[in-house]
């Protein structure tokens, strides 16, 4: 076991020195006024007209409040919101309400090999016309500098894709438990820095929040080329990356002081469903790849408790200082979250979670039960 126990030191060794400073829980998006974005100090040059695409389905907790903080947007140039109400069953457009920046638009029935955001989104991007887009989640509360602050990064010379990780619930033991670390976790698996990095291949977004040129996005194909894709932020966040990379574009992830997500995780078991809709899927439904994870987290986060516990010698010392590395780099998102310290120590347990997790989405997949989302199943 003390082969067992080095190695993982050195797994920890390479995270933590190695893999794009993951664990900083940076950069985040600073806030802008419209006085302050780059084209106001120009004559004779208008900020870029920003169409925002919100596709929702079964909504009516959540929009009101999120149509009203779209339409307090402090940005002087012009931008409209377009809803597509994804057949909703609850009155979704009817809380939406009406408001001369806001169209909604019923959306139509799914083609086969469309996946159901994508398919809504593609309606209301049919509907725009304007040289950005902001593809906006329906449970996304917008401070009103966001789109004014999304607006001045992607002004910058090269971006064609600025993202954000905004900040999630966090209010039940539940959410305390594992909100946080679904972030680390997510930082874990697409380092930022290393995102935000033209010469990498690394290549990720998160999908409450995506602003994006029209240009872009029809130099991928549009939306049609990724249709059929579950991790749509990723997917697309990838094409994007990939096809720009011969004139240096780039993307933007960071997290958001802006926009908050309202969509509460209140109990275990909503946030099992959150992790386990799309965890096998993130694995290419393998088997094989499921096998390997499980052995790679067991190693990253159970061996260290173990040697702390069973081991003797260099084997503890060994697993003590991965668990220590561990926890430390747990703080930053932690404190970003205000959350106590002290759940880092319980970063194996928590690790555990989502590990029965990922296999709980293999099992759902295997059983022909699939994943369910508003009501359908996840995709459809």
């Amino acid at each position: 076991m003390i082969f067992v126990s080095v190695l993982s030191l050195l797994v920890w060794l390479y995270l933590v020195l190695a893999h794009g400073r993951f664990w900083a829980s940076t950069p985040e998006l600073p806030p802008a006024s419209p006085t302050e974005l780059p084209d106001v100090a120009l004559p004779n040059v208008a900020l870029p007209n920003v169409d925002i695409v919100i596709p929702a389905r079964d909504e009516a907790e959540t929009i009101g409040p999120v149509i009203a903080s779209l339409l307090a947007q402090d940005y002087t140039g012009r931008f409209r919101i377009i809803l597509v109400d994804d057949n909703s069953t609850d009155g979704t457009a009817a809380v939406a309400g009406s408001a001369p920046k806001l169209v909604v638009l019923s959306g139509a029935p799914k083609p086969e090999g469309w996946s159901g955001k994508l398919w809504a989104l593609s309606q209301g991007i049919a509907a725009s016309t304007a040289p950005v887009l902001l593809f906006a989640d329906a449970d996304i509360v917008h401070d009103p500098r966001h789109l004014a602050s999304l607006v001045t990064k992607l002004q910058q010379p090269g971006v064609d894709m600025v993202s954000e990780m905004v900040r999630l619930n966090c209010t039940s033991l539940a959410e305390r438990a594992l909100v946080p670390a679904f972030v680390y976790f997510f930082q874990m698996l697409y380092p930022f820095a290393r995102v935000n990095d033209p010469r990498s291949s690394a290549a990720a977004a998160a999908g409450g929040t995506v602003l994006i040129r029209r240009t872009a996005l029809e130099r991928i194909g549009g939306i049609a080329s990724i249709r059929g894709a579950l991790i749509d932020d990723v997917t697309l966040a990838k094409a994007v990356k990939t096809s720009g990379r011969h004139t240096g574009a780039a993307i933007y992830l960071g997290h958001s002081g802006l926009a908050t997500s309202v969509r509460p995780y209140p109990a275990w078991g909503d946030l099992w469903q959150m992790i386990a809709r799309t965890a096998f899927t993130q694995l290419h439904y393998s088997a094989l790849l499921l096998l390997l994870t499980l052995a790679g987290l067991t190693l990253v986060w159970l061996v260290p408790s173990w040697e702390i516990l069973f081991g003797h010698g260099w084997g503890r010392a060994a697993g003590l200082t991965a668990f220590a590395l561990a926890a430390l780099s747990y703080l930053p998102t932690l404190t970003r979250y205000r959350c106590s310290p002290l759940w880092s120590l319980a970063l194996p347990l928590i690790a555990s979670f989502y590990m029965a997790a990922t296999v709980g989405s293999a099992l759902n997949y295997w059983l022909g039960r699939g994943a369910r989302w508003k009501n359908r199943a996840y995709g459809s």
